[in-house]
């Protein structure tokens, strides 16, 4: 969700809130955030994480971190590296070239130690080539401290690896969760000489040096009273920024006030605000769809709700409700298809709209499935859209479906089946009134996709080669091959002309915006561009500008297009417009090579790309770089 608002004040504005409820409760150290790549589509904690791209991850953690270190207490960016996905994470080795390391998994991890400095990162469970990322000396000395300057502490996740001398003197300084068994082994590790003193000895001194930093300075930042009405309303903000429109045919949105609403569906009750595991929050209550709807001026049709949330109370109680909104407890999938035929056709001719709830949860230590009810919808979620588009549209009455997800689903085979598709993920405790919002048109929706949507599971390229993702098959995978190396998510679907549903950075607003009087230079190691974008609507909005760069491709292969930067519009008026101006690097347009262990910037043309998507380009212009750079 917060990737999909594209705006890094936004998410430091929610990280600096998070860092105010951390110091609240005591709270020194946030195991958080977690900026690993959405290679897998059904990766189990994608919620948690950013994006599939490496320099939309990393921007918008960064700015996680420093709205989290503002307030004193450390962030701890994770997991370091290429854990992007759940099946066997304690164990599975990863295999992935260098150059794909480089340029797609480590990116976002350089980007946010750069930007940010975060005082703590944490390593993850798997291995990489070979090796435990806790006990491979190459990714946390070389790369981490030597190439990026990282001052920070290094930490285990919980658990992880299998030999803490090794973990030791190869670059961690903190085991977590700790205990007699470590002690013993490093102790014995030392007697024997196995264990490197002199590193031991680095550790101590940077743990003792945290510590200090934190009991000197606890006092004088311990934030005694806090405003959680405020926080309320950043985390409403954040919701309402981040929700992307798919779909809109006919100006089905906005709706007007007073309108007559039919909501189908479990999910207008069992509002999911957040994923499960670590990941889970704690709020102080949540809004749920139904709630939020029938506040918001919408007439709610109480016979086809009151039918939902008899079912939902008959099979789980009402306490079941209650803790699913406040505190960590699985929503066990309930049949959707349970309002009667007759029911709906007469929900049809009372009712201006009928509103369809899709709700997806996923959580730590498993991956999401492909069967009915997850990935594809279920039986009776797929007969329930049928029917409540079959009864409306015969009345030419409008059908909107809502999904309330953690992560992409097939919505390619059903979406003609509705006039509007508006995607929420997971938005949090505010959830309900931030949906009424959007539909009214109070927020006109300018969340554009993190991720692909594929038109089915066998065009993902993580489908093209069993080995290329664990799971099925096989069934106890103890390995991961990254057989589309550099060709992550966007990047082959572009490359290689494979149609998505909805492409990377795609999201619809109740207005058009027009992009014109495009100008891109060389100025010395930059690259400068500018361009207007113009509100034509009548409503008022913001949109996000996206620059693509294709580069030759002459010394090595190179995706068709890359994500080289962006920006979101403040709010334009009707007929305003903005002056958008963005830098990039020269060396940010390089491709790691990995016999010469060097950072090319090929010399050739290079077409600069602005698009309200990946596939939605508006604005092109060729620049030439007339000599090769290299970068250590």
């Amino acid at each position: 969700m917060l990737a999909s608002t594209w705006d890094p004040e936004i998410v430091e504005e929610v990280g600096r809130a998070i860092g105010v409820e951390a110091s609240y409760n005591g709270i020194d150290i946030l195991l958080a955030p977690g900026l690993n790549i959405h290679r897998h589509p059904l990766c189990g904690r994608n919620f948690e994480y950013f994006s599939e791209d490496p320099l939309l991850s990393g921007l918008m953690a960064a700015s996680y971190v420093m709205g989290v270190q503002s307030t004193g207490i450390i962030a701890t960016p994770k997991h370091f590296v290429a854990n992007d996905q759940e099946v066997n994470r304690y164990i599975i080795e990863t295999v992935v070239s260098e150059r794909a390391l480089r340029e797609i998994y480590l990116k976002p991890f350089e980007i946010v130690v750069k930007r940010a400095s975060p005082g703590a990162i944490m390593t993850s469970y798997n291995k990489l080539n070979g090796k435990y990322t806790s006990q491979n000396p190459w990714l946390l000395e070389k790369i981490l401290r030597e190439e990026w300057g990282f001052r920070g502490i290094i930490m285990t996740d919980w658990g992880a690896g299998d030999n803490p001398v090794e973990q030791v003197n190869s670059g961690i300084d903190l085991i977590m969760p700790g205990g007699d068994t470590y002690y013993n082994r490093l102790l014995e590790g030392a007697k024997k000489g196995e264990l490197d003193l002199k590193a031991l000895d680095q550790r101590v001194e940077r743990l003792i040096e945290l510590i200090n930093r934190i009991t000197k300075t606890k006092d004088e930042r311990r934030i005694t009273s806090i405003d959680l009405s405020k926080h309320a309303e950043i985390a409403y903000k954040a919701a309402s920024e981040g929700a992307v429109l798919l779909k809109n045919d006919l100006e089905t949105l906005p709706l007007k006030e007073g309108m007559r609403i039919a909501i189908f569906g479990t999910g207008q009750f069992e509002t999911l605000k957040s994923g499960m595991g670590s990941g889970h929050n704690h709020s102080r209550y949540t809004i749920s769809i139904y709630e939020g709807l029938k506040s918001s001026g919408l007439i709610v049709d109480e016979e086809i709700s009151n039918i939902y949330e008899k079912y939902v109370l008959e099979k789980k109680g009402k306490e079941y409700l209650e803790k699913l909104y406040k505190d960590e407890i699985y929503p066990e999938r309930l049949s959707q298809d349970i309002v009667p035929e007759k029911l709906i056709s007469r929900s049809a001719d009372r009712n201006d709209v009928g509103i369809i709830v899709i709700t997806r949860i996923s959580g730590e230590g498993w991956n999401r499935k492909l069967a009915g009810g997850d990935f594809y919808l279920a039986y009776d979620e797929r007969t329930l859209i049928e029917k409540v588009s079959r009864e409306f549209r015969r009345r030419n009455k409008r059908v909107v479906a809502i999904l309330n997800i953690a992560g992409p689903i097939e919505i390619y085979s059903w979406r003609d089946l509705v006039d509007a598709i508006l995607l929420i993920w997971l938005p949090g405790q505010e959830a309900g009134r931030v949906i009424a919002d959007l539909l009214l048109g109070r927020i006109t929706p300018s969340g554009k996709l993190p991720i692909t949507f594929p038109r089915d599971w066998s065009t993902t390229p993580v489908a093209r080669n069993p080995e290329c993702y664990p799971g099925t098959p096989p069934e106890n995978p103890s390995r991961v091959i990254y057989c589309e190396d550099t060709y992550v998510e966007y990047r082959y679907y572009d490359t290689f002309g494979v149609e998505p549903a909805y492409e990377f950075g795609y999201g619809l607003s109740y207005m058009e915006f027009r992009y014109r009087d495009f100008n891109v230079k060389i100025a010395g190691d930059r690259i400068e561009v500018r361009f207007i974008i113009e509100n034509a609507g009548k409503y008022p909005g913001r949109e996000v500008a996206q620059i693509y760069i294709k580069g030759p491709g002459i010394i090595l292969s190179r995706p068709e297009q890359e994500l080289n930067g962006f920006k979101k519009t403040k709010l334009l008026k009707s007929g305003e417009s903005e002056e958008i101006y963005i830098t990039i690097d020269l060396k940010d347009l390089a491709i790691y090579h990995p016999d010469k262990k060097v950072w090319i910037v090929e010399r050739g043309w290079y077409e600069v790309r602005v698009g309200a998507s990946s596939r939605d380009i508006r604005l092109r212009e060729r620049i030439y770089i007339d000599r090769e750079l290299y970068y250590m």
